[in-house]
Formats: C-alpha cells, sequence, structure tokens
C-alpha cells in the first residue's frame, strides 16, 4: 500500500513548477522584442541626428576656412595694390598682390574671379591684368563655391586702407566681413 503523505504531495508538486508555461514564455518573448524595437528606433534616431550634425559642422568649418583665406588675403594685401579687373552690380573680379599665401608662394598674386556662377581664387606669382585668362596662366585655382554675388567695396577714407567683404553663396550662407589692411610701412 502506497501511502501519500501532504508532505510528499508538496514536494512532487514543487518539483513539477520548476518549468516556466508556454503563455509565460510568449509573455517574455513579447516584451523582449518590444523592448529591442524601441532600442533600434532610438539607435536609428541617434544615427541621423549625428549625421545632421556632422553636416552642419562640416558646412560650418567650410565658411569659416573661406572666411578666413579671404580675410588674410585682404588683410595681407600690399598697400594700395587693388585692382578691378571687372566691376559688375552682382560681382566683382578683383587681382591684388598680398602676402598670405595657401599654396606657399612668396607674395602672390591673388586674384578672385566668377565663372558660371562659381566663385574661383586663382594664386600666382605673376600679375593678372586682364579677365577672360589667357593659356599662359601659371597657379593654383581653388573652387569658393556656387555665389549669388561677390563685391568689395573700398573704404571712402583714405587714411584707412579698408575694404567690405560682401559673399553670398548659392545655399544662402554668406560672407561679410570689414578687413582693415595692415600697413606695411614701418
Amino acid at each position: 500500500m502506497t501511502y501519500f503523505s501532504t508532505k510528499n504531495i508538496l514536494r512532487a508538486q514543487a518539483r513539477s513548477k520548476k518549468a516556466f508555461t508556454l503563455v509565460e514564455l510568449l509573455v517574455s518573448i513579447i516584451i523582449f522584442s518590444l523592448m529591442i524595437v524601441a532600442l533600434y528606433k532610438s539607435y536609428s534616431s541617434l544615427n541621423m541626428s549625428n549625421n545632421t550634425f556632422k553636416n552642419k559642422s562640416n558646412a560650418i568649418k567650410t565658411i569659416e576656412l573661406k572666411k578666413k583665406i579671404i580675410y588674410l588675403d585682404l588683410l595681407l594685401a600690399m598697400p594700395k595694390n587693388l585692382v578691378y579687373l571687372d566691376k559688375d552690380t552682382q560681382e566683382d573680379i578683383i587681382s591684388f598682390q598680398t602676402t598670405n599665401s595657401i599654396h606657399k608662394r612668396f607674395n602672390p598674386y591673388v586674384t578672385y574671379i566668377i565663372k558660371d556662377s562659381v566663385l574661383y581664387r586663382l594664386e600666382s606669382l605673376s600679375e593678372i591684368k586682364t579677365y577672360p585668362l589667357d593659356s599662359s596662366f601659371n597657379g593654383n585655382i581653388d573652387e569658393f563655391g556656387a555665389v549669388d554675388k561677390f563685391k568689395i567695396y573700398e573704404s571712402k577714407n583714405k587714411k584707412i586702407e579698408s575694404y567690405l567683404v560682401n559673399v553670398l553663396f548659392k545655399d544662402s550662407s554668406r560672407i561679410l566681413l570689414k578687413v582693415n589692411v595692415l600697413s606695411q610701412k614701418v
């Protein structure tokens, strides 16, 4: 005769209760799936915002570099040598000698021209006196980007040589600088 005590019945029930039921397993899988979906969405959103930040940061860095080059070109320009090759209402074509060089030249001539609505910076050792350029140009050409407007205004004050630079790019970014030329006199 088998004798079942209450103690033995409770032990048997405790042993059979060690595993999860199918419903508990399905609920845990659904909760885990929802957490993974939420994490993926936040990761994707973070990547999109990082890309946006990176693009904006690169655009600011690019415009600041262009601003620095134009500023140093005019700041270190030789006194009284800015020549307008063509003076239009929206865009100027200018040439001058400066001590600023981005291509490691000594006192280069720098010319800013616009061709097909794109601003270019030309740097060479020889002076450019006419526009359009002839085939004998020997120098470097740097593209500054598509522009709507490029104007340089001279100061009316004859004691201080200064310029106001206004560049409006097609992407709506703008460079607006006032530059006082450093005097080469000691």
